[in-house]
């Protein structure tokens, strides 16, 4: 929702992303998300890099109208990537967002990897726009039809400094997304689709993942940040390690002040705890990397802060209400089964 701004200047480099592989490897990490601009303008380096490195996996968020014949066979023969179409609602409104003619070439990209038996899903930007469309029975019916078994749901950030407000959800907007993905990937929803929401699912992966904890972004600059959301960098991986960019200031606040928030439908120390990015950008002296212009820390939570205040009680009530549930699943099982 502001990658656009990257363009097609700044990339890294064929060797400078194999190093980063190899120096990840090291370290343990197998498993690598490719974003954009659009990451499959350069589709030969990224299967000569799947190739070399067929220990690992790849998952790539692309908008799909590269994708052809060729591009699956390989794949196919690789068996090591994975894909996330964006697609943001219907023909009109994805189009209306990511140009004339987009939806058709998504859905004929769809058609060829469901023909060549890739493993592939959708990525999801939802607003207070578009965000019942985009979850209604027949949208994501129409999804599984394509041939996706998976679908992330991204809640929309305010990033840059022209971002628009309007777009974020309201509680009540938010709630219902909380209620409606999780009924899609339960047992008494009829559609076939592992829904995941990045926002709104914290409490199965401990909170906020980000700073190095269990992920981190690295821009086509170089700058590491913590976040593909959050804008602000102590260091660039084109004059430091991985190991040392995982220890920089910004990530040593991540590692301290974690968890943001106790309620883990609360958990991004920008969208929800506006305070804390605050306080973790000026206490480490982190630049803002933003691609268009820089964006002062307080300039973004100002953006946040109405919104923070606003979900918080919806939030406390939806998070003791699931507290709630558990120890009563608890108890039904112990009384069942004991200890």
């Amino acid at each position: 929702c502001w990658a656009a701004e990257y363009g097609h200047q700044l990339q890294l480099s064929n060797e400078e992303l194999d190093r980063i592989i190899t120096e990840a490897k090291e370290l343990g990490i197998h498993f690598f998300v490719l974003t954009g601009g659009e990451p499959m303008v350069r589709k030969k380096d990224i299967l000569m890099l799947a190739e070399k490195h067929n220990d690992c996996a790849f998952h790539i968020f692309t908008n799909g109208t590269l994708i052809d014949e060729e591009l699956c066979k390989e794949v196919q023969r690789l068996g090591n990537l994975s894909f996330a179409l964006s697609v943001e609602g219907y023909a009109e409104t994805n189009d209306d967002r990511r140009g004339q003619g987009v939806f058709e070439k998504v859905m004929h990209a769809m058609d060829l990897m469901k023909e060549h038996g890739l493993l592939f899903g959708t990525s999801i930007c939802y607003t207070s726009k578009n965000y019942k469309v985009v979850t209604s029975d027949e949208f994501l019916q129409m999804l599984v039809d394509k041939g996706a078994i998976l679908s992330w749901f991204f809640h929309y950030m305010p990033v840059g400094k022209d971002a628009s407000t309007d777009l974020l959800l309201t509680p009540e907007q938010r709630e219902y997304m909380v209620n409606r993905v999780r009924f899609v990937r339960s047992r008494k929803c009829p559609i076939k689709l592992f829904t995941l929401d990045f926002q709104n699912d914290a409490e199965f992966v401990g909170g906020c993942i980000a700073g190095g904890k269990n992920y981190l972004h690295i821009n086509p600059n170089g700058d590491v940040e913590p976040c593909v959301f959050i804008h602000y960098s102590n260091v660039n991986i084109k004059e430091h390690s991985l190991l040392e960019c995982l220890q920089q200031p910004l990530f040593m606040q991540y590692h301290d002040n974690m968890p943001f928030n106790d309620n883990q439908l609360r958990p991004c120390p920008m969208l929800e705890n506006p305070e804390m990015i605050k306080k973790m950008v000026e206490a480490s002296g982190a630049h803002s990397t933003d691609m268009q212009a820089e964006e002062p820390v307080d300039s973004l939570i100002a953006k946040t802060i109405p919104y923070a205040e606003n979900w918080k009680p919806v939030a406390d009530r939806l998070w003791k209400e699931r507290q709630d549930e558990v120890a009563e699943a608890r108890k039904e099982r112990f009384e069942k089964y004991g200890e």
